[in-house]
């Protein structure tokens, strides 16, 4: 079977697979570079973002920086890397903490929801809907114990800290942070939310 995206714009007869990201076209249908760069694969649509304000990017940073710093040897943390959740779903969360086997493969263009631990998604006008409700819920069901929500109050971070209920696999809310985050799971972390974006 040829790559789906061969067909682009229209979607391939199969419909689009979480396997077409792997293999896009160089550029768009009107020569746009990278114009497949920024693609996430939803419940079987493809979902171009928009381009990142310099909050998203600020909070991007700080967050990966701070959590790989604390992370314990065995976990790693990574951005705007994919996760299969499935043949018709493909997410690239905002930052994830994985294992640090996995993060060592330089070949990799996705991880499997076992090899993740965290998924942080930030907020953006373009992503609410998805970020809040489409999202945490696939994540949950793919078993992904730990899910952040980072949003925008005032110019300043708030993270929804949510965790998994086993029996249900769907997330619970564990805590809203506003100028700190203080939680031990997945591992010990402290971070000062207001220097993210000074």
């Amino acid at each position: 079977m040829s790559s789906g995206l061969e067909y682009w714009p229209a979607p391939p007869p199969w419909g689009w697979t979480a396997d077409d990201l792997d293999c896009p076209p160089s550029e768009g249908p009107n020569g746009e570079p990278d114009f497949f760069k920024r693609v996430e694969l939803i419940d079987g649509a493809l979902v171009f973002r928009s381009p990142q304000r310099r909050f998203h990017q600020r909070l991007i940073r700080g967050l990966t920086e701070r959590l790989d710093a604390q992370a314990p040897d065995r976990l790693a943390t990574v951005d705007q890397m994919d996760v299969k959740l499935g043949p018709r779903m493909r997410p690239c969360p905002d930052v994830l903490v994985v294992t640090a086997e996995a993060a060592a493969d330089d070949e990799r263009t996705f991880y499997n929801p076992s090899e993740v631990r965290l998924v942080v998604e930030v907020v953006s006008p373009d992503s609410v809907d998805r970020d809040r409700k489409t999202k945490p819920q696939r994540y949950g069901e793919a078993g992904i114990p730990h899910f952040w929500r980072v949003e925008e109050d005032d110019g300043r971070p708030v993270v929804y800290v949510y965790e998994i209920d086993p029996a249900t696999g769907h997330y619970g809310l564990t805590g809203i942070h506003h100028e700190r985050l203080a939680v031990s799971v997945p591992f010990p972390i402290d971070i000062d939310l207001a220097a993210l974006v000074k």
